[in-house]
């Protein structure tokens, strides 16, 4: 565990001591001394804060992904640090769990289900450089005539994904025939600045929805954290809808939402993509869209942060192509 805080390391610790299979090995307040620790007793997983004295959060992610690549969960404050957890991301982090508040209160205990869960899976990853990191010049975008088959390519992800759409999204042409529409996990507060990051090294437009709109070919739209995305026809156009129901999914946007409705609003003219993340989001809503005669891609294992949603879908047999995460956007476009 890293973090400045003595309380939060006494509290971090005693949620993750819960679990049998979790040993905390070490502690440090820094990541200079994460640094050296790291390098001592090679742990499994690390815990990081992001607001520490010396070295940060995001200086230390960067500093042990160049020297080994290592599970790194940041734990980040309530709010206002966005632009930290997506470069910590960015910098190889795994994932992240939210503090429910900056004070040292018991409030903190509401994050311990999370934080052990992840923990758990992220000890199972394995673990390579930042995909970002691996390509030494931005891959230029893909020249392909679409060949009409496809009205909207509909795309799942969760850990991992901020690295991985960085890698995809930026090899589409700007005169992409058809809309992106895109679930990824995330936590309230962060899904509209990554929509903004995203925009910047792409040549498609990508936005946060915030609003029923017409979808528009050549637009990536994000769910926003906390409402699921789905689509309505209205004549010969559709729209975005958002809303919190159904309450019951574990994930809320939801890949099996998304990925429903596409296949009841464009029946088998749907693409549907499922990449790197933990659990089986987007499974079922990959056998609507393989009901109605759409394909669906998943990333391969070796390319994954954690091959969890994809090893699901491939499992129940409703994969039409692996492909990792370098030669994923030419694969969408061979199939558009």
């Amino acid at each position: 565990m890293v973090d400045d805080s003595a309380y939060v390391r006494k509290v971090v610790g005693q949620m993750l001591s819960r679990s049998p299979f979790i040993d905390v090995v070490g502690i440090a307040r820094n990541g200079v001394e994460a640094l050296e620790l790291v390098e001592e007793l090679k742990p499994d997983v690390v815990t990081c804060d992001l607001n520490m004295p010396l070295m940060d959060g995001v200086g230390f992610v960067s500093a042990q992904m160049a020297r080994r690549p290592l599970p790194i969960i940041i734990i980040s404050i309530a709010a206002g640090a966005g632009a930290q957890v997506l470069s910590a991301l960015e910098a190889g982090a795994i994932d992240f769990v939210q503090k429910p508040t900056t004070l040292a209160t018991d409030k903190l205990l509401e994050m311990s289900d999370d934080l052990i869960e992840k923990v758990k899976v992220a000890a199972r990853a394995p673990m390579r450089r930042p995909a970002l990191a691996q390509v030494t010049e931005p891959l230029p975008p893909i020249v392909a005539k679409a060949a009409g088959r496809v009205d909207i390519v509909v795309m799942g992800i969760s850990t991992g994904g901020p690295q991985g759409l960085k890698v995809v999204i930026p090899q589409l042409p700007s005169d992409f025939p058809v809309p992106i529409a895109i679930v990824m996990h995330m936590p309230l507060g962060y899904t509209e600045m990554y929509a903004r990051t995203l925009d910047q090294i792409a040549a498609l437009s990508v936005i946060e929805v915030q609003r029923t709109e017409e979808l528009r070919p050549g637009v990536v739209y994000l769910a926003p954290a906390g409402r699921h995305l789905s689509f309505h026809r209205r004549g010969s156009s559709v729209e975005s809808r958002l809303n919190v129901q159904p309450l019951n999914t574990p994930h809320r946007p939801s890949v099996d939402v998304l990925f429903q409705s596409a296949a009841e609003v464009f029946d088998k003219r749907v693409l549907g993509v499922i990449m790197t993340g933990m659990g089986s989001d987007g499974r079922d809503g990959s056998a609507w869209i393989k009901a109605r005669g759409g394909e669906i891609l998943t990333e391969s294992e070796e390319s994954c942060v954690v091959y969890g949603m994809p090893r699901s879908v491939v499992e129940a047999g409703l994969s039409d192509g692996v492909f990792p995460l370098e030669l994923m956007a030419k694969a969408i476009m061979e199939r558009i």
